[in-house]
């Protein structure tokens, strides 16, 4: 009888996590790393007939669609009784001038990498609220820190979700909920293919230069951290009793660079990022 108490008061102990964006990269990869040390996981997928192979439970859910949303939420609950960390991983990439970007395709990133995230921290709030307890992580970036020529729509994406972590943490503070960003700096996934790319134009005054960065781009994600570098950081972070506001994991000179833009002059620092993707 008391083996069977102690295996029951494990499992109601397991915390029970939420990933969206699950199926691959950095969500699958800390899905994977959680799930070995007892966590009770569930990811999510657009699609998540197409990945069977997943070593935790996928759920279907779009951040675009907050009925979807709701559902997926629901069903955690009525399975675990409890919601006590939610990840928002799920992001799409976007590259292009500025002024050639479609307004709906830079909609359509905030869609997800902005108000998607939002849509679902709306959507755990009342369960973290009802506990007295959770844990919020936003998977932000490096490049939110700054903006990145033709990424500068991503840039701006992501630097929005940081500063709303930074008031959201504050007005959650009575119901003992946390909330932290994390930003990885560039990390061998399959983000490159899945992101929207302003397509090079023959006519266009920024053909060369958006070319060549787009190349340099492609060869920092394929020479990329390995993303269980972030998994262990997310770990950690759950880990530990009081989460900074802000994280960042990813190579030294990456995470220095947002050092030098906090140090140096505006315009010098325009200059390195000029100089770095060869503009």
């Amino acid at each position: 009888m008391l083996y069977f108490g102690a295996l029951l008061f494990e499992f109601r102990m397991s915390k029970v996590v939420l990933i969206t964006g699950g199926s691959s990269g950095i969500g699958k990869s800390i899905g994977e790393y959680l799930t070995e040390r007892g966590f009770i996981v569930y990811g999510t997928s657009r699609n998540p007939e197409k990945h069977t192979d997943s070593k935790f439970k996928l759920l279907r859910l779009d951040v675009k669609d907050v009925n979807v949303i709701k559902d997926a939420v629901e069903a955690i609950i009525n399975l675990e009784a409890k919601l006590d960390i939610l990840i928002n991983n799920a992001g799409a990439g976007i590259t292009g001038p500025i002024e050639e970007i479609p307004s709906e395709e830079i909609r359509a990133n905030f869609d997800t990498n902005f108000f998607g995230p939002i849509n679902v921290i709306k959507a755990v709030l009342p369960q973290m609220r009802a506990q007295h307890s959770g844990l919020i992580i936003n998977v932000t970036s490096i490049a939110g820190y700054m903006g990145l020529p033709y990424r500068g729509v991503y840039s701006a994406s992501k630097g929005a979700l940081e500063l709303l972590t930074e008031a959201f943490r504050m007005e959650l503070k009575d119901f003992n909920i946390k909330m932290t960003n994390v930003a990885p700096g560039d990390f061998a996934t399959n983000i490159a293919a899945g992101r929207y790319h302003a397509p090079l134009m023959g006519h266009s005054p920024y053909k060369e230069p958006y070319g060549n960065t787009l190349k340099l781009m492609d060869e920092h994600v394929d020479s990329g951290s390995d993303p269980n570098m972030m998994a262990k950081a997310i770990f950690k972070i759950i880990n530990s009793q009081n989460p900074k506001v802000h994280y960042k994991v990813g190579e030294f000179m990456q995470k220095f660079s947002i050092v030098l833009k906090r140090i140096l002059p505006d315009k010098i620092y325009e200059k390195l990022l000029m100089n770095h993707y060869k503009l």
